[in-house]
């Protein structure tokens, strides 16, 4: 079985539903709670800076509008990630993998980046996140990269290939053992919804480790982890915590 140093209730986007996501106040509430691995987006700028945010788009999770990686840093740097969240985030900024890493050192906890290229830049951001990753994370548990886009994940391997991959998922696909060996993946990345038991033991016959997401209710949290899956990545970071198993 591959090497797995995470432990299994991932914090998603770093505070759930407790805070506005992919911001380093998520992440710091996370740790306050005792979570000790968080998941994030990461994305590029147009010039590069490699930043969180899970949409394509600006509108949703801050004051900006538009596709967020056809803007400079500059500009991403003024906006509000916080605000539509709650007044309580006013002023919350879009964070950089940099500053993450730091938080990452700061709390002692580990990190599952997910690679979220904008469209059509699938190859230099899994290529880019890769790179730095690496060295952002010296020192730290290694980083675990995952992405819904196959060519980014083959990139970061290129790239980085002793960093840990895992491959995700939204629908079942029975092609999952190839594309899975040919990106060397410790992990396949799930919608919990997707499992059963007999799915679960499958997987783990082939070696691989299991991620799922996103499960907000204890028991089925509890069932999925009967069945042998590794980590379980919530919202509800306030119910279903560190010490849930």
């Amino acid at each position: 079985m591959n090497n797995w140093p995470y432990p299994p209730i991932v914090a998603h986007r770093g505070g759930g539903k407790l805070a506005p996501e992919n911001t380093l106040a998520a992440i710091d509430l996370g740790a306050r709670l005792g979570h000790r691995m968080i998941e994030f987006d990461a994305k590029l700028s147009q010039d590069g800076e490699i930043f969180l945010l899970h949409d394509d788009t600006l509108d949703r999770t801050s004051n900006g509008w538009g596709i967020a990686g056809e803007l400079p840093w500059e500009k991403l740097l003024q906006l509000d990630a916080g605000e539509w969240f709650s007044g309580a985030f006013a002023g919350e900024r879009l964070p950089t993998l940099s500053q993450v890493a730091d938080r990452c050192r700061q709390h002692q906890i580990a990190a599952n980046i997910e690679i979220k290229p904008t469209s059509g830049h699938d190859v230099i951001t899994g290529r880019a996140i890769a790179l730095a990753a690496r060295q952002l994370w010296q020192g730290q548990t290694l980083p675990l990269l995952s992405s819904f886009s196959y060519r980014a994940l083959e990139a970061a391997m290129e790239a980085a290939p002793e960093l840990p991959r895992g491959l995700l998922l939204d629908e079942w696909d029975e092609n999952w053992p190839e594309m899975t060996r040919a990106l060397e993946c410790v992990s396949i990345h799930l919608n919990h919804k997707l499992l059963d038991a007999e799915r679960v033991a499958l997987l783990k016959q082939a070696g691989l480790r299991i991620l799922v997401y996103t499960v907000n209710k204890p028991e089925r949290a509890r069932q999925l982890l009967q069945w042998g899956v590794d980590a379980i990545c919530t919202d509800r970071i306030d119910i279903i915590t560190a010490d849930f198993v």
